[in-house]
């Protein structure tokens, strides 16, 4: 499967935050988040597990209460049910997210 990015329509995932699923298949999902700065990515659980890389920007990111800054090329474990969000430090701070299995609540918007 290819996909190509500038013919995915993005979806409005929060105030000042658009998502875009990349891809996904079999038991994997890939989603680029974008966030201006200050936007909240709300602190939140869910039973997937989730890898988190750092495209553009910067973030205060929150996982399980510990609070971090993380930078271009950083990258974080979520391991399933455990509470996390972010906020965004600098406008167009990107997010690459892969989750599996897939979110199917992405799927529906």
């Amino acid at each position: 499967m290819f996909v190509k990015n500038q013919f995915v329509l993005p979806v409005q995932a929060g105030n000042g935050i658009n998502r875009k699923l990349l891809a996904a298949g079999g038991s994997l999902m890939m989603t680029e988040v974008c966030f201006q700065k200050g936007a909240v990515g709300e602190v939140h659980s869910h039973p997937h597990e989730q890898v988190s890389y750092i495209v553009s920007g910067s973030f205060e990111f929150n996982l399980n209460g510990i609070k971090q800054v993380i930078h271009i090329g950083d990258s974080v474990y979520i391991p399933p049910d455990i509470p996390h969000g972010v906020v965004a430090l600098e406008d167009q701070s990107i997010i690459l997210d892969i989750f599996t299995p897939q979110r199917e609540d992405f799927l529906n918007n």
